[in-house]
Formats: structure tokens, sequence, C-alpha cells
């Protein structure tokens, strides 16, 4: 097996792709990993802030459903490349932005460059390794863990010897040069554009769940807007709250994006084992949010360095190790027919919380930090419920079918 795995041609282009998304791990938080400086050369406070951030998922949003089938009529290296080339606009722009203005433009681009990517990588790994399919996509997750948990170290290192914060942004560049250099060359599996999507009517479609969209479906969609915010608030506020609430200092805090990264690294693994082999990923759906829950209690309740160190890692394994990709998993079983529009819904509802929620975070950490886990507690609280409601669903749901 693993001859063969060496053996394949498009092995050089998935380094590629996966080397990307290490750096999407980055682009994800390394603005408010960069706060102060940034807070500084655009002459903002946290609400400003928090308005780029919230950017990044109002471009995501804006090509989300676009890019997906173009990139199904067109090809998935030309998607690929897009995404890099946009990504590195984004960098670039943030470096160079003197204002909250324009920098809201450049987040728009990292956003983009999200979709891009996501439009071609994660089909174009799928035609990489056909008989992998499911493994080769979780691998993505482990790579903007990796990438998440290594710009804190890097800033950290940055801070200590008194360094440009902008290097962090110049190392993500020059990474994703090197990228766009591999995939220029590298070769991809042979494209076919996708014709329409048979419908339903044409399809002969035994034992297909008699769900609900109006119940089932739509908890799961708005699980996808609960479980980002669940992971989201805590990857870019979490550091802010420790100083605040734990009074750590703010390498000390920035580190902690470095745990939240590992718990999820951890999970992806453990999680994809447990779901492969024993567990419904349905079940997930419901246990890891309750877990979150508990954890976001206790860290509002006890703020501590000890506690914030616990929560990040938990919170990491159990709200950014794959509850997003798990609901959308659930959603493909209960609903198996439109898999397109079903990843477009939930992903759509994941993008519309990363560009209202910092804004709404901005807002808050102004007035007071902790009121931003007030809101993830809350939040968190009602993805639970819904996940109960799919969980009973799905029981009675799947027993029929």
């Amino acid at each position: 097996m693993e001859n063969k795995l060496f053996k394949n041609k498009y092995l050089l282009a998935a380094f590629a792709m996966y080397l990307a998304y290490f750096v999407h791990g980055m682009g994800g938080i390394i603005i408010a990993q960069n706060k102060t400086a940034l807070m500084a050369q655009w002459a903002t406070d946290a609400a400003g802030i928090g308005m780029v951030i919230s950017s990044l998922g109002l471009g995501r949003f804006i090509v989300l459903f676009i890019s997906g089938k173009l990139s199904d009529k067109y090809g998935r290296k030309p998607f690929v490349l897009l995404g890099i080339i946009t990504y590195i606009a984004f960098f670039i722009g943030i470096l160079m932005s003197p204002s909250v203005k324009i920098a809201f433009i450049c987040g728009l681009l990292a956003g983009m460059a999200n979709s891009f990517l996501d439009a071609g990588t994660y089909p174009a790994l799928m035609e990489c390794f056909p008989k992998a399919q499911g493994s080769a996509s979780v691998m993505l997750k482990a790579f903007i863990s990796a990438g998440s948990s290594l710009l804190p170290i890097i800033l950290s290192f940055l801070v200590a010897n008194n360094m440009y914060y902008g290097y962090s942004f110049i190392f993500c560049v020059v990474i994703l040069v090197i990228c766009g250099l591999i995939i220029l060359r590298a070769p991809f599996p042979a494209f076919q554009a996708v014709e329409a999507e048979v419908t339903e009517e044409k399809m002969e479609v035994k034992d297909v769940p008699k769900s609900n969209m109006w119940i089932e479906g739509i908890a799961l969609i708005i699980i996808g807007f609960t479980a980002t915010t669940t992971f989201q608030i805590i990857a870019s506020w979490l550091p802010s709250y420790a100083e605040g609430a734990a009074g750590m200092s703010e390498s000390s805090a920035n580190m902690l994006v470095s745990l939240y990264s590992t718990g999820s690294l951890f999970s992806v693994f453990i999680t994809s084992t447990l779901v492969a082999k024993w567990i419904k990923q349905v079940r997930f759906v419901f246990v890891y949010p309750l877990i979150s829950l508990v954890m976001l209690v206790i860290l509002y309740m006890f703020p501590s360095v000890l506690v914030c160190q616990i929560a990040a890692f938990v919170i990491g394994f159990t709200a950014a190790g794959g509850v997003l990709q798990l609901a959308l998993t659930s959603m493909a079983e209960l609903f198996p027919v439109n898999k397109g529009t079903i990843t477009g819904l939930v992903y759509s509802a994941s993008s519309i919380s990363s560009f209202v929620i910092p804004s709404i975070c901005g807002v808050l950490a102004a007035k007071n930090v902790s009121h931003i886990i007030l809101l993830d507690i809350a939040i968190t609280a009602v993805g639970v419920v819904l996940a109960l409601i799919v969980n009973y669903r799905y029981n009675k749901v799947i027993k029929k079918a």
C-alpha cells in the first residue's frame, strides 16, 4: 500500500495542495494574532480588527457557489492556482494597507481564496486518490491545524527578538509561491467537465431516507453556523480573553492558539478512526458541542491560566476537529440525492458565521471581552439543542429507510 502511494504520479500535486492549506491555517488567524501591530498600522481599535476579520467570511460567501460550479466546468488546477494567487494578494495587501477600509478589501480576497482553493482542492484530491477519498480530505484539516499551531510560535519568536511582525506574512507568501510553481508543473488527474446534475426524478433511488428538510435539514444547516461560531471565537478571541481575564502576557496568550490547533489535530485522527469503525458521525455532532459548551461555561466562570490552557485544547478537539464536516456528512446521509446543494447550504451558513460573528465580537470586545465568551456559550447551546433534535430524527428516519 505504501509503495503504491509513493508511485502515485499525482503525489507532488497533492503535496503542494496540502502545503497551501498549511498556509491557509495561518491565514485564518494571522490578523487576530497580529492585532496589536495592525491596530497601530490602521489607527483602529478591536472593533476595526473584528470588521476586517469578518471580511474573510464575506469574501468566501460571495464566490462559494459559483466557484464550485466553475471548477466542475473548467477543471481543478485553475482554481487551485487562482486560490494561491488570491491568497498571496491578501498577505501582501494586509502588510501594505494604510487603513481598515483597504484591509477589509484585502480580507475579502482571503475569503475568496479560501473558496477557490476548496473548489479545486477537495475534488482534485478525491481524483488523485480515488480509493482513499475520505482520508485525503481529512488530511487537509490536519495541515490547517498544523499551520495554525505553528504561527503563534513564529510570532512569539519575532516578538522575543524585536523583529518585524510582517515576516510572518512574508513567510506565508514564500510558501505559496513555491506551491504555485509546483502546481504549474505537476500533473493533475485527467478532467472531464461535469454535466448537469441528474435530477431526483430521473434516478432510481431505493431506500432513500424519508428525511424532513424543515426539521433535521434546517437544524443541520444552522449547526453549520453554530459549529463555526464555537471554534471561530476561541481561535480569534481566546488570547484577548486570557490577557484580560486571566492576566496572561500577549505572547503567552497567543500560544493558546497552538494548544487549540494541537487539540484540533488530535481530533482529526481520533475522530476519523472512531467514525470509521465504531460510532456514527451524527453522535459526535451532539457530543462534541456539548463538551465545548461545558468547557466554555467553566472558562467564563473560573478564568485562570490553567483553565485557559485546558479550554484551548479541549475546544480545539471538540469544536475545531471536524464538527462542521461531520454535520455535513450527516446531512449527506439523511439527504443523499442532492449532495452538491446541501454542501452549499451548510457551508453558506458557516460563511455567514465567519462574516457576522467577528463584527459582533469586535463591538463586544470594545466593551468587555468576557461578553464574547458569553456569546459563544449562547450560540453553542443552540447548536447542542439542534444536534439533539437531529439525533432524535436520525434514529427515526434511518430505521424506517
